[in-house]
């Protein structure tokens, strides 16, 4: 007999303990229903590796204490940026400097300080010999030199003659050194990102340090061994729009990222010919899972594993499937996270229990929980609409970085425009923000919102693992169901306006007055939405394929390419994945032999340019006009032209 998991489904706070509980029994079913889907397959996994070697960087007082907390577990090197007494007794490894440069993550941290005092405290015995010597008490027992007090009597480094750790002359000492963990104690962290490497801790000076730093500690002393987590994301760089020839394309994954994992590609300086470029650069190990860059990625070249977008968008079909099916109707999906998010629902559900001002979680609201709520993005949104949802909501807490919260709002701006684009009536998308228990209240009337239009006849396909191809899938369906099709119909040939920020969709418009088809743009595209004609001089464009990643308008030398955020679904759809013609042209004709060589506009641009230049005057400007092969015969063949063969020689 084959072994099945036994898992839990709260089903008191997210739906029993509510105003409308005697409603809520297709919300339960549907919960219920998703709960006995099979787990998602494995994913590959990053693996860390510690042996405990510990920085603690701060002040003298600070860091002395803390590093006596973790010296019996860990290998603790203390480096002090501050005033402050150093003990008599060393018992740890200890420097003084400042802090120049900190990269890497868990068991694996690069680090950098400076330091320009004479007294070198890796030498220092802490004789106290020089704090005797010194006149002007310019050295306490920091075993440091107040330069500006110091008279330059150099009785110190006489009286230090054995340990030779004094030193005027010392040039300022750079130390590079690696470590496995950092403890940050000063006042501002050596990361600025909202969320810092694994095995990073700072715990700022201030009247909650104490308290902060007991919990870094335990976490510290936790970090010794080997440890793995999930790689969240799969990178497919021939779908990356980000960069071509060392043009700039879409960068909204980077712009996005919370932890710094991912950095451009885009260079080829120091690369060898035969080697790749362009696309980014992800870090898994400073990944943290947040998903952010993979709802922003608007070609699917970055897709979230954990889990992937075919397993989430089973499980929004089980849901909403469930849920119409015992009986249910207008279903709001509430995606939260699972750590703040969920712990916030049950405080909802708790509160209404026993407040009879609150009214609990509703019997339409459906919570999902995710890993990170940035995780899930438009062709999930989409795809729960076009299978039943009424409405979408995102929970977010404080454990979201305020990017993720700009790139949600302009992703939901994005599907909003969509559907009223097509008719459907209401609020379909939103933002819900609730940092703690104290905003129950605002959390509990965000809830009870009235429903919005939705389908009449809910799809039964899922997401797929290519997020163009859901988007067009559940689009297709949209569009299928959209309200008084019949009388939008004459209308459907006018595009949908989309905002700029973001999007996904959109066309590309050329000035024909300034395009000469010199095709640059069709070696830049990566989606290959732009392509040429190989029987005449045409520029043409599947709209379909076009991300909005900007690369044609950058790479283009005449400036003559806009980008039109929008969406156009004319003829059922139809016509957006068909190539149309942007621009054409004449061909131009060798004057010599009559073959098609160019544009008409290419090479009288050309002309125009080079017409002031001594090499292209008389014949040579002549042979501007011909093509490759009679340009080589003409040369050949002209007898009335000095060659270089014919010059005397010296």
């Amino acid at each position: 007999m084959a072994e099945r998991p036994i898992r839990f489904v709260n089903l008191r706070e997210t739906g029993g303990w509510s105003r409308d509980a005697r409603a809520a029994t297709p919300k339960l079913a549907a919960l219920i229903a998703a709960a006995q889907l099979p787990d998602p397959a494995p994913v590959p996994g990053v693996g860390y590796r510690s042996a405990g070697r510990c920085l603690v960087v701060g002040d003298a007082d600070s860091a002395q204490r803390a590093g006596a907390l973790l010296a019996d577990r860990l290998d603790v090197t203390l480096l002090v940026d501050g005033a402050g007494a150093l003990a008599q007794r060393r018992d740890l490894p200890v420097f003084a400097g400042r802090l120049s440069r900190v990269t890497g993550w868990l068991g694996a941290f690069e680090v950098q300080w400076t330091s320009g005092n004479p007294i070198d405290l890796d030498l220092c015995t802490r004789c106290n010999a020089c704090l005797d010597a010194c006149p002007e008490g310019a050295i306490d027992f920091s075993y440091q030199i107040d330069l500006s007090r110091c008279g330059g009597h150099r009785d110190c480094v006489r009286v230090c003659d054995a340990a030779a750790a004094i030193d005027f002359e010392r040039p300022p000492l750079r130390t590079d050194e690696r470590f496995d963990l950092i403890l940050d104690l000063r006042a501002t962290p050596a990361f600025s990102q909202h969320q810092p490497p694994q095995g990073y801790v700072h715990v700022p000076p201030g009247s909650q340090q104490t308290a902060a730093l007991g919990e870094a500690v335990l976490k510290l002393r936790e970090w010794v061994g080997e440890f793995d987590k999930p790689k969240f994301f799969r990178y497919e760089p021939r779908l990356c729009a980000h960069s071509r020839n060392e043009q700039i394309g879409c960068s909204a994954c980077i712009d996005v990222c919370s932890t710094r994992a991912i950095r451009s590609d885009a260079s080829r300086k120091g690369k060898a010919k035969t080697e790749a470029a362009g696309g980014i650069i992800v870090e898994p190990h400073l990944c943290a899972g947040c998903g952010a860059c993979t709802t922003v990625c608007p070609s699917g070249a970055l897709s979230f594993t954990y889990p992937g977008p075919v397993d989430q968008g089973r499980r929004l079909q089980r849901l909403l499937a469930t849920y119409a099916k015992a009986g249910g109707r207008d279903a709001m999906l509430l995606f939260h996270s699972e750590g703040a998010g969920a712990a916030l629902i049950d405080e909802l559900g708790r509160a209404a229990r026993v407040d009879r001002d609150i009214q609990g979680v509703p019997a339409r609201v459906i919570p999902l929980a995710l890993w990170h709520t940035a995780s899930v993005g438009l062709d999930l949104w989409l795809a729960a609409i076009a299978q039943g949802a009424s409405q979408i909501r995102v929970l977010l807490t404080a454990e979201e970085a305020p990017e993720y919260r700009d790139a949600l709002a302009a992703q939901m701006a994005q599907a909003q425009a969509i559907l009223h684009g097509l008719g459907y009536a209401g609020e379909h998308f939103g933002l819900v923000e609730a940092r703690d228990a104290r905003d129950l209240a605002a959390l509990d009337a965000a809830l009870r919102v009235a429903p919005a239009q939705g389908v009449a006849q809910p799809t039964a396909v899922v997401a797929q693992a290519d997020k163009r191809a859901t988007l067009d899938v559940m689009l297709d369906h949209l569009l299928a169901q959209a309200p008084r099709r019949a009388e939008r119909a004459a209308a459907q040939a006018e595009p949908i306006a989309l905002p700029a920020a973001g999007s996904a969709f959109g066309a590309v418009v050329v000035d024909a007055d300034k395009c000469t088809l010199c095709l640059s743009c069709v070696g830049a595209c990566p989606e290959n939405a732009l392509g040429d004609n190989p029987e005449k001089p045409q520029l043409r464009f599947t709209e379909r394929a076009c991300v909005q990643c900007g690369l044609c308008e950058s790479t283009c030398p005449e400036q003559a390419i806009t980008l039109v955020p929008r969406l156009w679904l004319a003829d059922e759809g139809r016509a957006r994945r068909q190539p149309r013609v942007l621009h054409e042209a004449q061909p131009y004709r060798c004057i010599r032999c009559s073959k098609p060589f160019g544009t008409l506009k290419a090479i009288e641009t050309m002309i125009g340019k080079l017409a002031g230049h001594p090499a292209f005057q008389g014949a040579g400007a002549e042979r501007l006009k011909m093509c490759g092969d009679c340009r080589v015969i003409d040369l050949h063949s002209r007898t009335d032209e000095v060659r270089i063969t014919d010059l005397p020689r010296p």
